[in-house]
């Protein structure tokens, strides 16, 4: 982890800053080419081409029977929870279904002399969720991305994950997704873009996933809709010399315990707080970390600390980042709030620590990555929404705004807009 000062230097100016930037772009020709492959043998083939590749990468070899769990083994993965546990998936399930109901739309319709303008909203009709399996297990991410569909009102939440674990299996019981699949990677997604004889198609994939999986997405974008591509992921902690040292250095830790290419970064205007933090993770916290060889790897290569000569530039920075998760550890941290332009998530104070939001407050832990919070938003009920515009025009509204059609089809060259308004007019 290098310490970087900044003082008295323009930030944008600072090599290492942009290369973690520009981290996220990995070389994905290689990849590119074999997803490419496995989208086309899906389509052709359909269930075939998924176990046949559901063999090679995974090494499981399934029969068309095997590729649904029967949802008897949902609802003993429920009950075989321990309370604690079950509890803890109730409330959070609670939680996320009590903010995501404040982000619903309604339709609406506006009148004015001879016209009836609107919008009506509806629910994608059925919605397929990815969740990484195998070793490791994902229930807060069937829960974020599940709820926020069942909020929008959804009809069928499909699930697909290789090798599904008891927890993931628990997590979707609770969310009431009735068809789980025993498949992954790319295939999985082709799958649920295409439809084949034994997986439904669906309009929308959310979810995340390694490379394949990501590459999937953005090759099927247009057959289906997908969330967002998710990249590496990442935490900005802005801090001042009133911080603890060890609460932020275990903050920075839990995000580089995801993955080595993960980034933890530390803004901060006390060079100080800067050598603590670096102190405590390599001398204390990494030295018997469960997790070590990953969060070190992630550490070494992508985590930062910078010095600035204040914290409006410290809100400059993190702008410029445009973390997936930010953390504001301040004296007065809600003074920094108008000056964030750019973050998947806002945590504000001491006590604000990112994983709580990872897990159970009630915001999605669905954020957009590798600095496309510029242009993007957490997964939400809207991203489960459609919508259509309403439109009436009686012969008196029509009588209003005709002219303005003509002249703008003229402007445009188009003729046969012209004429289809010409035509009713002339009838007058």
């Amino acid at each position: 982890m290098r310490i970087v000062d900044l003082r008295g230097r323009y930030y944008r100016e600072n090599r290492e800053l942009k290369e973690l930037i520009e981290r996220s772009e990995i070389e994905v020709e290689t990849y590119e080419k074999s997803v490419r492959e496995i989208i086309s043998a899906v389509k052709e083939e359909g269930d075939t081409a998924v176990l046949r590749y559901t063999k090679f990468f995974d090494k499981v070899d399934l029969s068309p029977d095997d590729m649904v769990v029967p949802y008897s083994e949902l609802e003993k993965a429920y009950e075989e929870l321990d309370p604690e546990t079950r509890w803890t998936y109730e409330v959070t399930v609670e939680r996320i279904t009590e903010f995501h109901s404040l982000q619903l739309e309604k339709s609406f319709f506006k009148e004015e002399s001879g016209m009836i303008l609107g919008q009506k909203v509806l629910p994608l009709e059925r919605v397929g969720l990815y969740v990484p399996g195998g070793k490791a297990a994902y229930p807060s991410s069937v829960i974020m991305n599940a709820i926020p569909a069942k909020v929008a009102g959804v009809k069928e939440i499909v699930m697909s994950s290789p090798n599904p674990n008891r927890c993931t299996l628990a997590a979707a019981f609770i969310c009431g997704i009735g068809t789980v699949y025993r498949i992954g990677g790319a295939q999985a997604v082709a799958a649920m873009a295409f439809g084949t004889k034994t997986v439904k198609k669906v309009d929308k994939i959310v979810g995340p996933g390694n490379i394949y999986v990501a590459l999937a997405k953005k090759n099927l974008y247009g057959y289906v809709d997908i969330d967002m591509i998710a990249g590496p992921s990442e935490i900005l902690v802005i801090a001042d010399d009133t911080a603890n040292p060890r609460w932020v250095a275990t903050d920075l830790l839990s995000q580089a315990e995801h993955d080595e290419l993960a980034a933890a970064i530390l803004v901060t205007t006390s060079m100080d707080l800067a050598r603590e933090v670096k102190e405590i993770l390599y001398r204390e916290l990494l030295v018997d970390f469960s997790r070590k060889e990953i969060a070190q790897k992630s550490l070494d290569n992508y985590g930062h600390i910078f010095v600035v000569d204040d914290l409006n530039i410290a809100c400059e920075v993190s702008n410029y980042i445009a973390p997936e998760h930010l953390e504001i550890v301040t004296k007065n941290p809600f003074d920094l709030l108008n000056n964030i332009k750019n973050a998947g998530a806002i945590f504000l104070g001491e006590y604000s620590t990112e994983p709580l939001g990872d897990y159970i407050l009630g915001p999605n832990h669905v954020l957009p990555t590798a600095s496309s919070a510029r242009f993007s938003s957490p997964l939400g009920v809207y991203d489960f929404l459609k919508r259509s515009s309403i439109i009436y025009v009686s012969k008196e509204g029509f009588e209003r705004v005709a002219k303005h059609a003509i002249n703008m089809a003229k402007s445009e060259g188009l003729d046969a807009h012209k004429m289809s308004v010409e035509i009713r007019l002339n009838t007058f």
